[in-house]
């Protein structure tokens, strides 16, 4: 009789293991299959926009004079396309630019937005040296998502206390957003940033800009490794006319 007692008991325990363990599985199944749907949502309204690089300029990738943040070589894997809400294109392309330096050295400003970030001779922009900026006008409030950058890269170095921002504002004193701050520690007076230093090439450095509002974009630099010059050779803003 024990014996019966004990069989029986061993069988109810066994199936409710059993019962609790389907009951796990299913919960299991039911959690991951819901991730996929709730990305998808968001997917169905985004577009990937195929970036034009221009050719490498130099081979390798020797490490520039030294900086606490530079990015260690070969951790950036480069951003060939972006996705971005359907209907997103170059804002910037061919809108105004205008600077802390109203007269380059080398170059002219409009070459900033003219779509090519080629870094030969005849396609960039050097100014002053020290802080500078170059300030792009999109000429109407904007959805901004990404923003790609090209700094002189013709040459191995690194551009110092960059820092990338937007704002409704022409002057840059209300309502600034800032996407991008490699001054790590607040030279520039604008908040110590937490994004790294990087050695220039042709994949240049897209920023993600998560559908900030605004009209006019603002870069900042303080030289590079190389030496006291600031350089560009194209800015594009990937964003849609803000409603």
């Amino acid at each position: 009789m024990k014996n019966t007692i004990h069989t029986l008991a061993g069988l109810t325990l066994a199936l409710t293991l059993a019962s609790c363990g389907k009951t796990e599985d299913k919960k299991a199944e039911g959690s991951s299959a819901a991730a996929p749907a709730a990305a998808s949502v968001p997917a169905g309204d985004l577009e990937e926009i195929k970036l034009e690089f221009p050719k490498p300029m130099f081979i390798g990738t020797p490490v520039p004079a030294e900086l606490p943040n530079l990015e260690k070589p070969g951790s950036y894997k480069p951003i060939l396309s972006i996705q971005v809400p359907k209907g997103s294109v170059n804002l910037a392309k061919g809108k105004k630019v205008t600077s802390s330096d109203s007269a380059p050295i080398i170059g002219d400003l409009n070459l900033i937005t003219d779509g090519d970030a080629d870094g030969a001779d005849g396609s960039f922009v050097e100014l002053m040296p020290g802080k500078q900026w170059v300030q792009i006008d999109l000429e109407a409030p904007a959805n901004i998502y990404k923003v790609a950058m090209w700094h002189y890269h013709k040459q191995a170095q690194a551009y110092i206390d960059v820092v990338v921002q937007v704002s409704d504002d022409p002057e840059f004193k209300t309502g600034v957003t800032t996407l991008w701050n490699s001054d790590h520690d607040d030279t520039s007076a604008m908040g110590k940033g937490g994004d790294p230093a990087y050695v220039e090439t042709n994949h240049g450095r897209i920023i993600d800009a998560k559908g900030v509002k605004g009209r006019y974009v603002r870069l900042w630099s303080n030289g590079n490794t190389s030496n006291d010059m600031n350089h560009y050779c194209e800015v594009q803003v990937y964003g849609t006319p803000a409603k």
